[in-house]
């Protein structure tokens, strides 16, 4: 489920690089207090599922120091 919250978040506006905490809020809520870490775990979950590699992603890209976003140029 919260793979599909990140996923979801992150293809509303695809090639929109999504904060780490824009992110967490998404799929945790505004609420939730916890290491931010998490979401890296979730992340590398969700391109598991997705057949994606970090190194040369398709689909979840990182963007260094910001966060994440859908790739819109995805073969």
């Amino acid at each position: 489920m919260l793979e599909f919250d990140l996923l979801a978040a992150i293809a509303r506006d695809p090639g929109v690089v999504l904060t780490r905490q824009q992110l967490l809020d998404a799929a945790w809520g505004e609420d939730w207090i916890g290491d931010e870490h998490v979401l890296d775990v979730h992340v590398a979950n969700l391109r598991r599922k997705l057949g994606d590699e970090p190194s040369r992603p398709r689909f979840v890209e990182t963007v260094r120091g910001v966060g994440y976003r859908l790739r819109t140029d995805a073969q």
